[in-house]
């Protein structure tokens, strides 16, 4: 007699969101705690329980369609840095970062794409410093 245990929408949202934004995303959960805990669980469950853990895309593709979207909007800065961080922790490569912010010229003009570029460089200077830091 087997035991089957099924994974709760909180639990798998939250399995997701640590493999898809690692300490970036467990930021985001504790700057909540304070304020509003229940958008917290909101968080995992429908983003990462529900969308992020479909089976149509790879996280890699969601993460590209992520970006874009972000960069798009124009306001949400600090959700583009966690998810250019995804990006890169799902294997995208900074080189394709850059195009994808770049496309973003195209369709949601020249300051989308800037401010995405700039979002970026800050992310993949972080990420060199701490890479340095580890290798010292």
């Amino acid at each position: 007699m087997t035991i089957e245990t099924q994974e709760t929408r909180l639990e798998r949202g939250q399995r997701a969101l640590a493999a898809i934004d690692g300490q970036a995303g467990q930021d985001v959960i504790d700057a909540l705690a304070g304020i509003a805990p229940d958008f917290a669980t909101y968080l995992f469950e429908f983003p990462f329980g529900d969308i992020y853990s479909r089976p149509g895309l790879s996280l890699r593709d969601r993460e590209i369609a992520t970006i874009a979207a972000l960069a798009a909007m124009g306001t949400a800065q600090p959700q583009l840095k966690v998810h250019v961080t995804a990006g890169l922790n799902v294997g995208l490569t900074q080189a394709e970062i850059t195009e994808i912010l770049m496309q973003m010229a195209v369709y949601a003009g020249f300051p989308a794409a800037l401010n995405g570029l700039f979002a970026a460089k800050e992310v993949f200077a972080e990420r060199a410093a701490a890479t340095a830091q580890d290798g010292a």
